[in-house]
């Protein structure tokens, strides 16, 4: 067998040895692994004594905001299972690049500790883990998302799935759509700003913090995603057509009115600085992001963020001070302290 060039890697359908990661095709996924061994951080290194007290007082918190904690704990809780089967039984085995499936290891490892978080909080909270575990059966709101990412998930799964065909081409782009774009890149973004505002307001800072770790790792899953799906439209721009686009949009634009519906039965009241209406001009303004970032054009123009501080929440490369504990380094486990 010769050695593997540059020239013969390709994100999908590549015949070259996949067992040779040099030399590298893609500098940028590399690099996303890296940066996420860096980012590696533990849930149990997260005090939760001060969200044990306040969740077990029986003023310190109202019926909304109870129920907004129990919500995102719920979806979460087997969202990222969900992710992380996709990325195991499907997208690794179909992405036919080293260096990318090197990522996409790292990947799966920390959407196993996302669900690892959450299950600590409902754990150190003395929550209900049945309900909690079963709202995506039990609750219309959670089900309708968790189904949604479902529809998307079954074909590419089977082990006798194979790309190479105009047809599964198209259906492993639509699912890596569905997956970046939406589960990772939208369905989580209700939940994640209602509880990073909580701890905002130095509520439930734990259950915050463990949030605000899990959305930095989100963003670069997202990240990720999206230069995957644009590779593989470089690469295959036939993919790429009116049809495809069509349903591109189409897939965001539904998902996009999931998780306001979702917004509304989490916030039947106003709550923490946000209500229902805010949050759906801030789904707008995700979803315009979504479009354009794979070559569409914005569904919402003009469409403004109401929770400018998730942002500055999101990057990766500053200090913050959010909430009362105060993550001085996001670095390996050993070099995480805590004021």
């Amino acid at each position: 067998m010769s050695r593997v060039t540059v020239d013969q890697k390709m994100m999908i359908n590549c015949r070259a040895d996949l067992n040779q990661l040099v030399p590298l095709k893609y500098d940028w996924a590399w690099q996303k692994y890296l940066d996420g061994c860096a980012n590696h951080w533990m849930p149990q290194e997260v005090n939760m004594t001060a969200d044990i007290a306040l969740w077990k007082s029986k003023d310190g918190l109202t019926d909304d905001e109870r129920r907004v904690i129990k919500r995102s704990l719920g979806f979460f809780s087997t969202a990222d299972s969900l992710v992380a089967n996709n990325l195991v039984l499907a997208v690794y085995r179909l992405i036919t690049n080293p260096e990318c499936r090197q990522y996409i290891l790292r990947q799966a490892f920390e959407e196993a500790i996302h669900t690892h978080a959450y299950q600590y909080c409902v754990e150190s909270l003395s929550m209900d883990e049945g309900e909690i575990f079963n709202m995506y059966h039990e609750v219309p709101s959670v089900a309708a998302k968790a189904e949604w990412g479902l529809r998307y998930t079954g074909s590419i799964a089977d082990p006798d799935f194979k790309t190479g065909t105009p047809e599964t081409d198209r259906a492993l782009l639509k699912n890596l759509i569905a997956y970046y774009c939406v589960l990772e890149g939208m369905f989580f973004y209700c939940g994640f700003s209602q509880i990073l505002s909580m701890g905002r307001r130095n509520k439930m800072t734990g259950v915050a913090e463990q949030f605000q770790y899990i959305l930095r790792d989100e963003s670069m899953h997202l990240n990720f995603g999206i230069d995957v799906i644009n590779q593989i439209k470089i690469e295959n721009p036939q993919l790429w057509d009116a049809q495809m686009q069509s349903e591109s949009r189409d897939m965001i634009l539904e998902a996009t009115q999931l998780e306001i519906d979702y917004a509304r039965d989490t916030m039947p009241n106003g709550i923490l600085g946000m209500n229902a209406g805010t949050m759906e001009e801030y789904l707008r303004f995700i979803a315009n992001r979504r479009l354009v970032q794979i070559g569409l054009k914005e569904e919402w123009p003009g469409a403004q963020t109401p929770f400018p501080w998730m942002s500055e929440i999101m990057d990766l490369k500053k200090e913050k001070n959010f909430f009362e504990t105060r993550v001085t380094d996001y670095q390996t486990g050993g070099a995480l302290a805590w004021d």
